[in-house]
């Protein structure tokens, strides 16, 4: 909220006699103040001048109940953006069944509990049954927080036994927040908050991995890492942290948890519950997590603590709208005595556990020994209540006027005759210069804001730009504040729209590697032997020498141990086939193997041949160079009401760079449903727009076009843009006269189905497609968008997720930009994965719709779907349900998908066919059952359905109750419970959507191809094709065998975790340069200390076995104090020059197979002197211009 409008509010009387009578209040008790008549825009500018004016009168942080959690998120940015320290602490759900819960909220919570016992905080906005609800003590909290300096000592033992206890998880890699490692003295945490303490003495706080190294039990080095490259990027001398969750059991809450569901089971008579609580019963004996704990809350932190026990006295407190808080609080009991008594009734726990928050009376008791402010429009709730003033404010709200110039002069001139003061909020800095411009022409007196803080003289109009606002008046004050903005935005983060924080850019380059996630079991591809099965890593002692190898099964009883420096021939097999045991192995020598590579490195060759021809006619079109942005462009950018993602700044960046050349673009934008693709498609056809060309975009159904259209019309109503569809939706008639306002260049933007690629349809000038979902066009449809695209711009839109090395192989042919991060200003999903249960099932679909909102139920069987639905609607005859899935006709489906949005369905029990359906924003809770059938990646894209709105969404992952699960699923379901827990399972997921993201951009035969030979070594043959077919060479390097008598691995003690190991050791079989030499060196001596001798020396046998393939070498071994060097080809001129080079070291033996000798002196390090001698040979390859350096070589 601007300044000036603070500035407005101050200017009224009434205001000034209320912030006085509120500071003297601070002294002794008081009763309630209220202030009544306040529109919203003014109540928002009283508030924060309020919070503002009155710091420093009460000691820590003001509290500001709401009814509502989306006015809780508005007005947190609102107060960040008036410069306040502001926090939110939102509601918690408890879970009192045994399942996995996501903990996004808990980790929010601790943070804003920490942030008021460190005084982080000016205010803090929250929900009465938030505020009510029991919480992690203040005793508590306080025990199991952390400060470490750099002249602490640490005990890691001692260290990870407190984590434990604090709610951290240990594991043996950080990627999420709540967890922590340990390796030797190397400590990695990651909080959900941390105060860091910098060398310049500044600090820096905020939720991010830290990394503690020892020497000895001395604190060494504290930093700051990137969790995914896992390197310290900021060093820091000191941090302060609290515990990982709210709810932390200790062994004496545990005994109590065991001693309450032992004396429940032997009541208890319903054997469904006996299994429940025997499970129970078994998880507190044995030690485990106790998922069901918040049944317990009670017995778990006895102290009974809430939010409110951490302010202090004389606390300053505002309600705002005092009777939707009181009816929140009483929805919020009736809803937890629902569930209370689904508990009792099924016997699962005793009715003296059942307190988990205190009850209403508690809050009126704590708001009598504060200084509160109950603000409200009309004075209501306070009936019959004594108050030490009542304030009525007289303020109006005034309209919205966008471009309604009319209505505004007709305004103006009202006030400049009772000689009032006006600020005129325009949206941004060109429509501020604009209307001030057109105010002038007009005859009124007007000046643009230049950041005094001054408020404007008597009739006189000030025009501003620096926050969007909503409009007031302030009769009294003879003040008027004025909105230019097109309509009131209303949702989660509205007010944030002026707020544009710069991000640290993401390195593109950042590949997520399959390898990391290899366990024994996993098919893997080996170039030159074919696909096998990965069995494990082996520590292997050959004649003394000690290296790892990995182990793996082919065909029959055949086996191969592969020295761990060669791993950059082995890749894991990510297949269609990969967890169904359809994939064969391939036999060991066979030539079954070698037919299959041939096929594929046939078939890429004329794939590639047809992208490069596409591409040559491409470049030889002559297209329209768009002219550069201008501020126009700028301003409806700007306009954007939420932060842009880094991805979708570049994408956008890329779009419009593209538009600006004189070569026509066909950029596909790829991006997961709801990261942002329809705004970057937006920018770029305002682009064309502003150039006076005309923007057609196509979709495949008429819903989708109606939702475009929709969003479209909203988001450009404000530019004078003239958009226009044609579909179903439309009449005949209607549709025949936007086609003539078409053809006559009226309409600038047109959103239609396959009708719009008609014979029929004639533009005036098309400058941009834009095509969405193309995939889901018929290859009929697909040459008539050729047709029609000629030369003109093209922008297709996919939510098919690409790969990134496949956008590698394929830049320059087809450009391709990626979203791959969602929006930060969403609610997290709160994820639940758990046994199914008809109970909880059914109440989280209760909850919902009470709320108003939908459900999607995803039965993945057509057979049994309409089962599942009857058994529902049994189950809740109130609500209506509809089935949706794959084998309907597109019309019928369309149709649901029409009610979905209209709110006419409460429950779509549906098949995975919701992945590309529509967005439904008021659809917040999604039940998926048999979730152990699915991939993470489907179930990550599935939960991406949810949340798309500022309230919390729900995500059920079930799997059948007492169900054995095989092997595969088990894991699969692990790692849904790490990804629920931890939301670092998501780059495992990956992998299952680069698979599909290949299949689809690659088409169905190339699709075969991948299948046979693996994702990895296909993109790899495509890779080489095309640059074959851009006259590029290709040079194949021959596989170099280094066995040299060095122990080369890392130790078991060094990096203990088998995944990491073999994560580590194939990028250290990709080392080419020094560069990547030393920044490996740098990285395992930052992960994991200082590096013992047998890692020193894998490094640089990776190093020389890389410039020794340059060089043509295929073997280098090691017989005593002699090494032999053997290439299939002497080259004679070449170690002539070398021997003189290195005088009296190397001998050329001619006996037999050829090969150069070279004895290793007394005292010589000869990893050293291998090194030299290849970077020579290389050298002297480049100067005689025999043999350049491979581009990869040196970076």
């Amino acid at each position: 909220m601007n300044m000036l409008t603070l500035s407005a509010i101050r200017a009224d009387g009434e205001y000034r006699q209320l912030k006085d009578d509120l500071s003297r209040a601070f002294v002794g008790k008081t009763l309630p103040f209220a202030a009544s008549g306040l529109c919203e825009g003014a109540a928002n500018a009283a508030v924060l001048a309020l919070l503002q004016d009155l710091r420093g009168k009460y000691r820590g942080a003001a509290l500001f109940l709401l009814p509502e959690e989306k006015e809780c998120v508005r007005m947190t940015v609102l107060a960040t953006s008036a410069g306040l320290r502001a926090a939110f602490f939102e509601p918690r759900d408890l879970t009192f069944y045994d399942m996995t819960a996501s903990h996004e909220a808990e980790h929010a919570r601790v943070r804003v509990l920490y942030g008021i016992a460190e005084n982080d905080f000016d205010v803090v906005f929250t929900t009465p049954d938030a505020a009510l609800s029991y919480t992690l003590s203040g005793e508590r909290l306080r025990a199991h927080s952390f400060l470490f300096d750099r002249d602490s000592t640490i005990d890691p033992t001692a260290l990870a036994a407190a984590l434990s206890a604090a709610g951290y998880v240990r594991v043996e890699m950080v990627e999420g927040a709540g967890q922590f490692a340990v390796r030797g003295g190397i400590i990695d945490i990651y909080p959900p908050y941390v105060h860091t303490f910098l060398p310049d003495r500044s600090s820096k706080s905020g939720q991010f991995p830290l990394r503690v190294e020892l020497f000895g039990d001395e604190v060494d080095r504290i930093g700051i890492f990137d969790p995914e490259t896992q390197r310290v990027h900021t060093a820091v001398i000191g941090c302060e942290f609290p515990p990982a969750r709210e709810v932390l059991i200790d062994g004496a809450a545990r005994e109590a948890i065991l001693a309450a569901v032992t004396a429940q089971l032997k009541k208890c008579k319903d054997p469904e519950t006996a299994e429940k609580l025997q499970k129970e019963k078994s998880d507190a004996e044995t030690g485990q997590e106790l998922r069901f704990a918040d049944k317990y809350l009670p017995l778990i932190d006895p102290a009974k603590e809430t939010l409110l026990s951490y302010f202090k006295e004389r606390v300053f407190v505002l309600l705002r709208g005092t009777n939707a808080i009181r009816d929140r609080l009483k929805a919020s009991v009736w809803h937890r005595n629902q569930e209370i008594e689904l508990l009792l009734t099924e016997g699962s726990i005793s009715p003296k556990y059942t307190e988990y928050g205190l009850p209403e009376s508690e809050l009126d008791r704590f708001l009598s020994g504060t200084v509160t402010l109950h603000v409200d429009s009309i004075a209501e709730g306070l009936s019959g209540k004594r108050l030490a003033g009542l304030y009525g404010f007289r303020s109006k709200h005034t309209v919205a006027y966008g471009e309604r110039t009319e209505l505004l002069f007709e305004d103006l001139d009202s006030y400049m005759a009772t000689a009032q003061r006006v600020i005129l909020a325009a949206p941004n800095e060109t429509a501020a210069k604009n209307a001030a411009g057109l105010l002038a022409e007009h005859g009124y007196p007007v000046r643009l804001y230049d950041g005094n803080g001054e408020l404007p003289a008597e009739k006189e109009i000030l025009v501003e730009w620096q926050e969007p606002t909503t409009g007031f008046e302030l009769p009294a004050a003879k003040i008027a504040v004025l909105s230019l903005a097109e309509e009131q935005r209303r949702g989660g983060l509205d007010a944030g729209a002026g707020i544009r924080r710069a991000k640290k850019k993401k390195d593109s380059r950042a590949a997520i590697l399959s390898y990391a996630d290899l366990t024994p079991g996993d098919l893997v591809v080996h170039e030159a032997h074919g696909i096998g099965r990965y069995l494990g890593l082996e520590t292997l002692t050959i004649d003394g020498v000690t290296r790892d190898y990995i182990s793996i099964q082919y065909a029959g009883s055949d086996k191969l141990f592969l020295p761990c420096d060669r791993l950059d021939a082995v890749s894991k097999y990510i297949g269609a086939h990969a967890d169904d045991g359809l994939v064969k192995l391939s036999r060991f020598g066979g030539g079954e193997w070698k037919k299959a590579k041939a096929k594929a490195k046939a078939a890429v060759k004329d794939m590639a041949k047809d992208l490069i021809r596409l591409y040559a006619e491409r470049e030889r079109r002559a297209g329209y160079a768009f002219p550069p942005d201008d501020d126009y462009q700028r301003d409806f950018e700007a306009a954007f009401e939420y932060n842009e993602t880094d991805g979708q700044l570049n994408a956008a960046a890329e779009i419009k760079e593209d538009m600006e050349s004189a070569v026509p673009m066909d950029r596909l934008l790829c991006g997961d449903v709801g990261f942002g693709k329809t705004e970057v498609a937006l920018r770029a056809a305002y682009k064309a727009v502003l150039a006076g060309k005309q923007v057609a975009i196509l979709v495949p159904t008429t819903i989708l076009a109606l939702q475009h259209f929709q969003t479209i019309q909203s988001r450009m109503r404000a530019f004078g843009v003239q958009v226009d569809m044609v579909s179903r939706f439309r009449t005949p008639k209607q549709q025949a006269t936007t086609l003539r306002r078409l053809a006559r260049g009226d309409v600038d933007i047109i959103v239609g189905t396959h009708r719009l690629i008609s014979s029929d349809v004639k533009f005036k000038d098309l400058g941009l497609l834009i095509i969405d979902e193309e995939q889901r066009f018929g290859v009929a449809q697909k040459e008539k968008i050729k047709q029609l695209s000629g030369n003109i711009d093209v922008l297709t839109l996919t939510a098919t997720p690409i790969p990134r090395t496949l956008n590698m192989a394929m830049s320059g042919i087809r450009d391709i930009s990626i979203l791959d991060e969602a929006p930060g200003d969403r609610l997290p999903v709160q994820t639940y994965v758990l046994e199914h249960d008809d109970l909880v099932i059914r109440e989280a679909i209760r909850r919902e719709l009470r709320r108003g909102g939908q459900v999607f139920y995803l039965h993945n069987s057509v057979e049994t779907i309409h089962e599942v639905a009857a058994a529902l609607a049994r189950e809740i005859p109130e609500a209506r349900i509809t089935v949706a899935h794959g084998q309907m006709d597109k019309d019928t489906l369309e149709r649901i998908w029409s009610d979905m949005v209209a709110g006419e369905i409460d429950i779509l029990v549906s098949t995975t066919i919701i992945e590309t359906g529509i967005d439904v924003p008021n659809a917040n809770t999604l039940i998926v059952d048999c979730a152990h059938r699915l991939g993470l990646s489907q179930l990550h894209q599935l939960r991406g359905r949810v949340g798309r709105s500022p309230r919390r969404a729900y995500a059920y992952f079930t799997y059948p109750r007492g169900r054995a699960l095989n092997e595969l699923q088990q894991k699969r379901l692990e790692a849904l419970r790490e990804y629920a827990e931890f939301g670092a399972g998501f780059r495992i997921a990956l992998r299952d959507l680069e698979l599909r993201g290949a299949g689809n951009l690659l088409g169905a035969e190339q699709h075969g191809h991948l299948d046979a030979i693996g994702y990895e070594l296909y993109v790899k043959l495509l890779n080489e094709a095309v640059l074959t077919e851009r006259g590029q060479t290709v040079v194949e390097k021959p596989e170099c065998v280094v066995s040299l008598s060095f122990d080369a691995c890392l130790p078991d003690s060094y990096v203990h975790a088998a995944t990491q190991r073999m994560a580590l050791y194939k990028r250290i079989s990709l080392i080419e340069s020094k560069e990547d030499l030393q920044d490996m060196s740098d990285e395992l001596l930052d992960r994991y200390g200082e590096l013992p001798r047998a890692a020193e020396n894998l490094l640089q046998i990776a190093r020389i076995r890389s410039l020794a393939r340059d060089c043509g070498i295929t073997q280098i071994r090691q017989d005593g104090a002699d090494i032999q060097i053997l290439s299939p080809k002497i080259d004679v001129d070449m170690w002539m020059t070398l021997s003189d080079a290195f005088p009296g070291r190397l001998r050329m033996m001619l006996s037999g197979a050829p090969y150069i000798r070279y004895h290793i002196a007394k005292g010589e390090d000869p990893l050293a002197f291998l090194q030299s001698l290849f970077e020579k040979y290389r050298q002297t390859g480049c100067e005689n211009g025999k043999k350049a350096p491979d581009s990869a070589g040196e970076k």
